[in-house]
């Protein structure tokens, strides 16, 4: 029996990575006013500039239980494994609403097999996590080899992300309106991370570029200390200062590195203008 991946649109994987190893991607929905948009079916051009002529930040939903099952059930009729791996729990309800699908499916074929992991976190530290499942299931490893595989990026991956400005931050409640204020005023940018699926501070500097040197130096230490898994670099609408960053990285390193765009769904929480690292390592 084949095993066959799932993941949600948060995970930003590029469509020639999904089509390589047979990857199902379920989206997760953003609303402008009464507007909604699969993350799917919105470029990422279209939407950040919509979200800049907006007066209002859009907001994000979770795929429906029939979004789950129906791509569950259309794996299982085909006699596949099933292997789920999907956006921290504490960031979204996607997870939950997986395992319910998965409950449906079981009830309706007892023999359907479905393991359903979280991520605990978002973009491609999610996806490196998916990739590794499903290289591993390509590659015709058992379903437990497979769950070792994505578990083992999970426990040594990391993303570190500076944002351009702290409005959405604020505006979705991820800070205070006065830390946002005083932020702004001093133009103080913060280093962020994921500690137990959730967004954490891990540090903040006066100046953008002096919180993007210090996130290379964390990343750079990581590796002289735990070895390299992979790494790419992430970007909200700034190809430019991401393909900038990319070439540093890849002048200590001596290997080249790939820029991934993260869509509208992680987007409209940190901003355009954001950077970030997202990799995992060789040892914990």
């Amino acid at each position: 029996m084949n095993i066959k991946i799932v993941t949600d649109s948060t995970s930003y994987l590029p469509h020639q990575l999904r089509e390589e190893y047979d990857i199902s991607v379920i989206s997760l929905g953003v609303t402008f006013d009464l507007e909604t948009f699969q993350e799917e079916e919105i470029d990422n051009e279209t939407f950040y500039d919509k979200m800049a002529n907006s007066k209002t930040i859009p907001s994000s939903s979770q795929p429906s239980p029939m979004d789950f099952y129906n791509t569950f059930e259309k794996l299982i009729i085909a006699k596949n494994s099933v292997v789920g791996i999907f956006i921290s729990s504490d960031m979204s309800g996607t997870y939950f609403t997986a395992l319910m699908a998965k409950k449906m499916i079981i009830e309706k074929y007892p023999e359907a097999v479905i393991e359903i992991i979280d991520s605990r976190s978002n973009c491609m530290e999610l996806g490196f996590a998916v990739l590794a499942a499903a290289k591993a299931a390509k590659a015709g490893a058992s379903i437990k080899e497979v769950l070792g595989q994505a578990l083992f990026v999970v426990t040594r991956s990391r993303f570190l992300f500076v944002p351009d400005t702290l409005e959405y931050l604020q505006k979705g409640g991820r800070i205070g309106g006065a830390a946002a204020v005083l932020g702004s005023l001093f133009q103080i940018r913060p280093i962020l991370t994921v500690i137990d699926g959730k967004t954490a501070l891990l540090s903040k500097f006066r100046k953008k570029e002096r919180a993007i040197q210090e996130a290379t130096k964390i990343f750079l230490e990581d590796v002289r200390q735990k070895g390299l898994g992979e790494v790419i670099i992430h970007h909200i609408n700034c190809k430019s200062e991401a393909t900038r960053l990319a070439t540093l990285v890849e002048e200590k390193l001596g290997i080249k590195l790939s820029v991934y765009p993260i869509g509208p769904v992680i987007g409209l929480h940190v901003g355009p203008g954001t950077l970030g690292i997202a990799y995992y390592t060789q040892n914990e």
